[in-house]
């Protein structure tokens, strides 16, 4: 696999867009990153930048933005509501695929080396790569922010890790270091008051707050027998919060990352809040997400709210989203644009989901016309997908009729389990055309010596195995999923039995279809024992495919 990390570096400046694009200009020349979100807020001044690569290249591109970023930002004209160090404040590394979070904090380490030595700026380690815990968090370390740091860099506790002992006049001083994935996530309340969405934010944080007598704001600091502060801790683990005002929209916030969605996913951080703000008189209007967010965020979120509700979670991708933006309120303050702030999605590689993209006409002429794919794997995994959706619409009916609502839960369960299925079987309408041309590719190889002759053949095997493998994953999805087309025909909505029936139909269908695939590309094998071995394991599904069509077939005939 691939390494591939992200880097979201915070820039202060968030109202010069000719500055920002500056900055993320040289980002974007640098071969081998992407950039995948520009999220600039006026209030705070502050513009938080997304990208990925792999790690050599978003290193270098991370340095010629905190260069650049030193060159056009003067922080002593700087002002903003966000807590603030340096022209880059923050460059954290996020590890994302192939590659672990200590050799992440390695390239960390190596970025900030560099910024301290060819740039002249102080740098502080943060997180994952720094070793002295007394001084990993970034709270901590930017403590005092810009106009305190000339006197705190001066404290020998407070010697940078990387550059010189000087805090930076233009540029300021940045904090660079390797986490986890975080959710910078902002709800809004309807008060202006600073103060009261303090007392919030210090309700729900981990931190908590100081405990004191009497008077909750003002009262005497309440110490343990060793003098140190007493503290209430917050109801929510691994959140970090602060309340502030912005100007821009008017309303109060309680500003928050989410260090650990997995501990604190975002739906219940926004539960907290509005049950701590009700507490104290104070509504939640909405939220505002700052840079990015993880498909399964936004879906855990979508599924949380309609079973709040007692509705079927097995809804499609696009649906969950909707009510997850809609029940956070992610669209109060600007349109929330999913392919714009799903991380995913921006990764995705849009020329091997062609297929599914197109609309029904399309999809029709592109099999129909002159070029041998689509062809009938990729139709076979499209009748599979068809097929289980059938089930799903069945097990969605059945879990909203009239009368049946305790069976709610029974209902929607089937209906997330046909989601999968027919989530699964779309991927693999693309993927088994891909496989075919990567048949044609290896094809196409040049085989003027015996070195590339070995080559090309080896590379003709490995394009004709995998694409024998993808329509047996086919035929094994689709008589999975006759589960729930079963069990829907069983005990689902009777008005929608036929529709189970078909279901059964394009399922079967799909079984033989993709096993003719399998036997084709099988025969193209030199690994005999391989394709044997696939061939036997396909006649058992196939059996099974027809017994089970057979098996709903006579239900549904024995309900009409």
């Amino acid at each position: 696999m691939n390494q591939l990390i992200e880097c979201v570096p915070n820039f202060s400046e968030g109202n010069d867009m000719n500055v920002i694009k500056q900055i993320t200009d040289v980002i974007e020349s640098v071969e081998g990153v992407k950039l995948l979100n520009v999220d600039p807020g006026k209030a705070t001044n502050r513009t938080v930048v997304t990208f990925v690569g792999n790690p050599e290249a978003v290193i270098e591109a991370a340095f010629q933005a905190i260069k650049k970023a030193g060159e056009v930002i003067d922080m002593s004209k700087h002002k903003g509501e966000h807590p603030r160090m340096g022209a880059t404040d923050v460059c954290p590394l996020i590890p994302i695929a192939g590659i672990t979070m200590e050799e992440t904090a390695g390239y960390a380490k190596k970025l900030g080396a560099r910024v301290g030595e060819e740039l002249g700026i102080a740098v502080y380690l943060y997180e994952a790569a720094q070793a002295n815990k007394q001084r990993s968090n970034l709270s901590v370390i930017r403590a005092g922010e810009y106009e305190g740091f000339f006197k705190k860099i001066a404290m020998p506790e407070w010697k940078p890790d990387y550059g010189p002992a000087v805090h930076s006049v233009k540029s300021g001083s940045t904090v660079i270091g390797a986490r986890d994935f975080l959710v910078a996530y902002n709800i809004n309340l309807n008060t202006t008051s600073t103060r009261r969405a303090n007392s919030i934010a210090f309700d729900v944080r981990e931190a908590g707050r100081v405990k004191r007598e009497g008077n909750p704001a003002t009262g005497k600091i309440v110490t343990d027998e060793k003098g140190n502060p007493v503290n209430i801790p917050g109801t929510l683990k691994s959140v970090k919060a602060i309340g502030w005002y912005i100007e821009e929209y008017g309303i109060a916030q309680i500003s928050m990352n989410l260090t650990n969605i997995n501990i604190t996913p975002v739906h219940i951080a926004f539960d907290e809040v509005c049950r701590k703000a009700t507490e104290r008189g104070i509504r939640v209007t909405g939220s505002e997400l700052v840079g990015l967010i993880p498909l399964k965020a936004l879906l855990d979120a979508g599924k949380y709210f309609l079973e709040k509700q007692n509705r079927s979670t097995g809804v499609s991708e696009k649906e969950l989203i909707k009510i997850a933006v809609k029940s956070l309120g992610l669209d109060e303050l600007a349109p929330f644009k999913p392919e714009e702030r799903i991380i995913e999605y921006l990764l995705k590689d849009a020329s091997k989901s062609r297929l599914i993209k197109m609309d029904l006409t399309e999809f029709a002429d592109e099999t129909a016309s002159e070029s041998p794919a689509p062809g009938g794997g990729s139709i076979s995994a499209y009748i599979g997908a068809l097929g289980v959706s059938l089930g799903t619409m069945v097990a969605n009916l059945s879990s909203h009729k009239p009368g049946w609502d305790e069976r709610w839960k029974e209902f929607s369960d089937w209906a997330d389990k046909g989601q999968h299925y027919k989530n699964e079987l779309l991927k693999l309408v693309d993927e088994d055309t891909n496989a075919f041309n990567r048949i044609m590719t290896a094809f196409s190889l040049p085989k003027a010596t015996e070195e590339e002759k070995k080559a090309r053949t080896a590379a003709i095997q490995d394009a004709t195995k995998y694409a024998t493998e993808v329509p047996f994953k086919v035929m094994q999805l689709c008589y999975d999923s006759m589960e729930v087309i079963k069990a829907m025909a069983e005990t689902g909505n009777p008005n929608s039995v036929t529709d189970a029936g078909v279901g059964a139909l394009c399922a079967r269908s799909a079984v033989m279809g993709a096993f003719l695939n399998v036997k084709i590309n099988a025969a193209g094998l030199t690994d005999k024992a391989f394709a044997e071995q696939l061939i036997a394991k396909g006649n058992v599904i196939e059996e099974k495919a027809q017994q089970a069509e057979k098996e709903i077939l006579n239900i549904v005939n024995s309900k009409i």
